[in-house]
């Protein structure tokens, strides 16, 4: 069995202090059982999901004091979870999903490094067929999900399946390349499209090169 080593941290996000665990480095790799390898996954992207990277640390702070009320929130592409964390220190209705076969126990890990509730997961490709029991959201939220050129059409129709009609989607853009290509394509779904702006200078991520994309149709 293929042995990885984690990092243990503790970040003061707004007025929560969240304990995570992440992969030591972007060097871990362990797919003994080929579920990674089966679902595309190669040995240079496998550790990705388990790092945090500046974009999903701007997602969580966001979500310090984002309006969650009675809002029904899905976090994509969740890695680690931390943006979840800081939603489920709020007790806000958070679910959560990835592609990677390892981020569903990472979830949940951290969920209870922070002896929060458990936090509803699902794995899925943005390109599988619908889960009807997963239902729809009335607030979708991600972090750097573009980054391969086909992933402006594979969010956007995956944002489709499990968006309420009267939704709001919130994207941490990484500043890939991709991001006026996802616009577009939100667009013609009929989302009125805007930009957060000024946000992560406010914590010195001046170093921050993307966008923050909120995109609502009512």
């Amino acid at each position: 069995m293929t042995s990885i080593r984690y990092r243990y941290h503790t970040a003061e996000i707004g007025k929560y202090d969240i304990h995570y665990r992440t992969l030591r480095d972007r060097q871990q790799f362990a797919d003994d059982l080929g579920e990674a390898e089966a679902l595309g996954i190669s040995s240079a992207s496998w550790p990705l999901f388990g790092v945090v990277w500046p974009a999903g640390e701007i997602l969580a702070r966001l979500m310090t004091s984002y309006d969650i009320d009675s809002k029904r929130i899905l976090e994509m592409g969740c890695g680690i979870g931390l943006a979840s964390l800081v939603l489920n220190e709020r007790l806000a209705d958070v679910s959560a999903t990835d592609v990677h076969p390892c981020a569903g126990d990472f979830l949940q890990y951290n969920s209870q490094l922070n002896s929060g509730r458990h936090i509803p997961f699902f794995r899925t490709a943005w390109e599988d067929s619908r889960i009807e029991a997963i239902g729809i959201f009335d607030l979708l939220i991600g972090s750097d999900l573009l980054y391969e050129q086909v992933h402006p059409k594979a969010l956007s129709l995956f944002i489709k399946k499990y968006s309420n009609p009267r939704s709001e989607i919130l994207l941490v853009e990484g500043g890939r390349g991709y991001g006026n290509n996802f616009r577009y394509r939100m667009q013609s779904m009929g989302f009125l499209v805007s930009e957060i702006e000024g946000f992560s200078r406010s914590f010195d991520k001046g170093d921050f090169k993307g966008k923050i994309l909120r995109f609502r149709k009512y």
